[in-house]
């Protein structure tokens, strides 16, 4: 077993990618795929574990599924901005992938799921290249992003590991 020195690591970001912004992080989190999954993928969920994300609202009904569509406000640079979500790609339990259908710019995030040494390895992954944006803007955002990222996943694991 590899010892592992924090509860996440950054994964992907390499120099020279044609995105702006291409953050990849994961948390191992001592819970089912299933629970974490479950969890993580409901929108109404958002509010809790992301740090920014002040309110979500569902745009279509029935359950969550591709096509779904999800409105967020969120505080991002000191200021608060509202996007929708579309649910593109949906396989439960092992990947959840949303673009930007509005909002300040285009982005895509991509949640993965995989059994880990009794526990789940979860991967959320922000890529984009924010229009209006220069990349130098965009070298400025990426380690922003992966900052919050990581306190995202970190309280998803406190919450979900703190649970009974």
């Amino acid at each position: 077993m590899t010892p592992r020195l924090t509860p996440w690591r950054d994964i992907g970001a390499e120099e020279g990618d044609a995105t702006v912004v291409n953050v990849q992080t994961q948390i191992h989190i001592n819970r089912s795929r299933t629970e974490v999954a479950d969890y993580a993928a409901n929108p109404d969920n958002a509010p809790k574990w992301y740090v920014n994300i002040h309110k979500s609202q569902r745009l279509t009904t029935g359950p969550v599924g591709t096509g779904s569509k999800v409105a967020f406000t969120a505080k991002f640079l000191g200021r608060e901005i509202n996007y929708t979500y579309e649910f593109v790609e949906y396989v439960p339990g092992e990947k959840l992938v949303m673009r930007t259908a509005q909002g300040p710019f285009p982005m895509q995030t991509t949640y993965t799921w995989t059994d880990d040494d009794g526990g789940t390895r979860m991967s959320l992954g922000n890529t984009g290249n924010p229009a209006g944006f220069s990349r130098l803007a965009g070298l400025v955002m990426a380690p922003m992003i992966r900052r919050e990222t990581r306190k995202d996943l970190q309280k998803l694991k406190t919450i979900l590991e703190g649970r009974a």
